[in-house]
């Protein structure tokens, strides 16, 4: 008998199940090479969202692991954004399983064979709920291939097992078996539509890039079948690149709706032929989609995307890949290490931080080839909804939670609850700093009380006003070094600044790079009462030393506390992010001088001071 692990935290969401309808009105099914929606050709041009149901990307500056459950907030932003781009489905990534080489403490679905976490899979139940009310739909895999969120080695793991055993291992297949029939036969505890009979899932996967034998392929699909009749089922065989391609099998195997292809090929020549191969596989016998296309330039894809359209084998393909808003502010971030140490996780509209890899105008061809391919033209964009302001403790430290499609923010204050308003801020970008706060009120006046409040912006006008939050009473104000450039540094010496491989520095995309003997000196307009500063480093002892002065000529050494977790390596190589705290200062100090004894890349400074 499958054991749950029940968490009391969320028993009260299965207490509240009722019975919704769905938002759809068919089931997706097939017609030779065709996508049906009811009498409609089904095509897309979508996205996928690896963190719809699992984050992977919490890279707060101090947190031992980058894993948590996405909350209602950042689930419903990230099917709302793929509305917006004129996607209907949206692919996710796996049904994340339990790895033994992570601390205990990360989040996780499957924790053993037949073992479920049941608030996991209510996060399950809500993306359906939201992805009936938004009308978007899902590409349900239940398997990751590789050990990012856990998957067939997991399994493996399980029984003591290899990679390879998975494939064949009778035991090994009956624990996945396991997997799939808890979560075709579950009832969803928010809806109270079983699985089964959600029109919102396109279409089950076998799972993510699966390097599986077609024996092992013919087997799952025919056991998804005997429990699902309602829904199609896609082959998730890595046909990649001009490695491999689609089982020829699966293309004559009745439980097999779906054939797929991930393309991130350096030569978009080469990408068209092996394309082409598939699709000569197939011989327009059953619909074929592009699960995975990226890392490649809005050039390529537009001519890719022209090509999917004018062929109608090819029922759409799905981008890699876009992130939500995040519920403390701004976005999540996901550099790619096999992405030319270039492209990064898209954020909807696009944003000069991503210039490089020419994030608007890549997002913006997307948008209109995702009506295109339906023979119609994109709309303008709708004024975006009015934002959430985060409460606000210090003025150097406001966050918003923003808004689908906004590609700014206004920023107003006053000195009363009810005004009168003064903007103080025009056009600030919420993806312009990962994972810190977002704005700093540089204006503020040390002793008075301000209330706050924002509004979004786009092309096609202003959102409403959000919440107002105060009063906020000004005890100190703040100078805080992002790091984009040398001009917030009072003086420097042998520094420099770095802005690749983001991933081993929790996402921090630009820092500022010392090594023995660099320097970095900051002056304030006032008495510093207080410091944080964000480094990180690889030696075994700390790389960075404090002095302060009151005339940048005679300094003294302070001694800082020291908070972070020497957990560096892992799957990217991380370094030790290493946080320097100084929370308070009793003498008139104005500078502060950094000293490096060992290379260290620091990526955030905060001088309080009064």
């Amino acid at each position: 008998m499958m054991r749950l692990i029940f968490f009391a935290s969320l028993l009260v969401c299965s207490l509240s199940a009722f019975s919704q309808e769905s938002g759809f009105e068919n089931f997706i099914t097939r017609d030779g090479k065709y996508l049906k929606d009811g009498d409609i050709t089904y095509r897309f041009i979508s996205m996928n969202i690896p963190n719809l149901n699992y984050v992977e990307d919490e890279m707060g500056f101090t947190l031992e692991h980058p894993y948590r459950y996405p909350n209602e907030f950042e689930i419903r932003d990230a099917f709302e954004t793929v509305k917006q781009m004129g996607g209907k489905v949206i692919r996710i990534y796996t049904i994340p399983v339990k790895r033994f080489d992570e601390p205990e403490s990360v989040p996780t679905f499957v924790t053993g064979p037949g073992e479920f976490v049941e608030e996991a899979f209510v996060v399950n139940d809500l993306m359906l709920k939201i992805a009936n009310e938004t009308g978007v739909r899902i590409i349900f895999s239940f398997l990751n291939n590789w050990k990012w969120m856990g998957g067939a080695p997991q399994y493996a793991e399980f029984r003591g097992k290899t990679f390879d055993d998975f494939w064949h291992d009778q035991q090994l297949i009956d624990d996945f078996k396991k997997t799939i029939e808890f979560t075709i036969n579950r009832t969803n505890t928010l809806t109270g539509i079983p699985y089964k009979e959600d029109k919102a899932i396109m279409c089950w996967e076998t799972g993510n890039e699966l390097q599986s034998p077609y024996s092992w392929v013919k087997e799952i699909a025919a056991y998804v079948k005997s429990l699902d009749k309602n829904h199609l089922l896609m082959d998730g065989f890595y046909a990649i690149d001009h490695y491999r391609y689609v089982h020829p099998e699966s293309v004559e195997d009745p439980n097999i709706d779906i054939l797929s292809s991930h393309h991130y090929e350096q030569n978009p020549f080469q990408q068209f032929e092996n394309i082409q191969k598939n699709r000569d596989i197939i011989k327009g016998q059953k619909p074929y989609i592009l699960g995975e296309l990226g890392f490649e330039s809005t050039s390529a894809h537009e001519r890719i995307y022209d090509y999917i359209i004018s062929n109608e084998d090819i029922a759409g393909t799905l981008n890699w890949s876009i992130r939500s808003h995040r519920r403390e502010g701004g976005f999540y971030w996901h550099s790619e290490p096999v992405g030319h140490n270039l492209y990064k996780a898209y954020h909807w509209p696009g944003f000069a931080s991503g210039y490089q890899y020419d994030e608007i105008g890549l997002l913006k061809l997307m948008y209109e080839k995702a009506f295109e391919i339906d023979g119609g033209k994109a709309p303008t964009l709708p004024v975006p909804k009015a934002p959430n302001l985060l409460p606000i403790e210090n003025v150097y430290a406001i966050s918003w939670q923003g808004s689908v499609g906004a590609s700014g923010y206004n920023i107003e204050r006053s000195e009363n609850e009810n005004g009168p308003w003064t903007q103080i801020a025009y056009d600030i970008s919420d993806a312009a700093v990962q994972y810190f706060p977002l704005y700093n009120d540089k204006s503020a006046e040390i002793g008075k009380t301000y209330f706050y409040r924002i509004e979004a912006l786009n092309a096609s006008g202003l959102s409403p006003k959000s919440n107002v939050v105060g009063p906020v009473k000004v005890k100190e104000k703040a100078l805080v070094d992002e790091m984009g450039n040398l001009m917030t540094v009072y003086m420097a010496k042998d520094v420099r600044f770095d802005s690749e491989l983001d991933r081993k520095f929790k996402e921090d995309n630009e820092r500022m790079f010392g090594e023995n003997g660099s320097e970095a000196i900051y002056f304030v307009s006032g008495k510093i009462t207080a410091l944080n500063i964000y480094s990180f480093e690889q030696s075994k002892e700390t790389a960075l030393t404090f002095y302060v002065s009151n005339d940048g000529v005679s300094y003294q050494n302070i001694n800082a506390e020291i908070f972070g977790n020497r957990t560096g390596a892992g799957d990217y190589d991380y370094w030790d992010a290493i946080l320097y705290k100084i929370e308070k200062l009793d003498k008139d100090y104005s500078f502060l001088k950094i000293e490096f004894k060992d290379e260290a890349q620091v990526g955030r400074v905060e001088i309080m001071y009064n």
